[in-house]
């Protein structure tokens, strides 16, 4: 079953709508949200989805696609090298896994959408307000044990285990919030 990618509602405190992006532009945002969207329906697993996150990023962060591991022997290129693996998911220790009370079946499929999630805030299209709340929101439908209606999160939102949370409808995380989510918990209103 694919969930469909929400929009954002618009901002009732400020009456303002966001702007939107050029009509090309946001016809290639939403197809590649609902690629995104597809791909993590279909995929549930660990495996595949720390592979298409990696694939991902790693045309986010460097520019061009996966294409295997470099020649990690030739130290000139041993940085690119670090930054290609730290790429990839299954390679990354985050906070929650270092955690005796970790849920490691709910977290595990969990993790890569988890890492993405961090990795696109810290790239240009994080700084995106209209495609980021959208990509958040598609992945928030995955990663969360409930997700609203309307919900937005913006940039640099942080949580360690993200199966415990609830978010209502409506709900608007500000930039920046950090979420303890260490036992389950259901937020409404504005988090910040």
């Amino acid at each position: 079953m694919t969930t469909a990618v929400q929009e954002p509602q618009p901002d009732t405190q400020a009456h303002t709508e966001i702007p939107r992006p050029m009509p090309e532009a946001e016809a290639i945002y939403r197809r590649w949200l609902a690629h995104l969207n597809a791909e993590f329906s279909r995929n549930t697993n660990c495996v595949r989805r720390s592979e298409i996150v990696r694939d991902e990023l790693h045309m986010l962060l460097l520019g061009r696609p996966h294409g295997g591991r470099m020649n990690a022997a030739l130290i000139s290129e041993l940085p690119m090298s670090v930054l290609a693996e730290s790429i990839d998911p299954r390679n990354v220790t985050l906070p929650a896994e270092m955690e005796d009370d970790l849920d490691r079946d709910r977290f595990n499929p969990i993790k890569p959408l988890i890492w993405f999630w961090r990795g696109f805030d810290r790239t240009v299209l994080g700084q995106n307000l209209w495609l980021g709340l959208r990509f958040r929101s598609m992945l928030g439908h995955h990663i969360f044990a409930g997700l609203g209606t309307g919900v937005r999160f913006y940039r640099d939102v942080v949580f360690e285990r993200g199966y415990t949370l609830t978010f209502a409808d409506n709900t608007l995380i500000r930039p920046g919030t950090r979420i303890n989510d260490s036992q389950p918990v259901t937020l409404s209103g504005i988090v910040s």
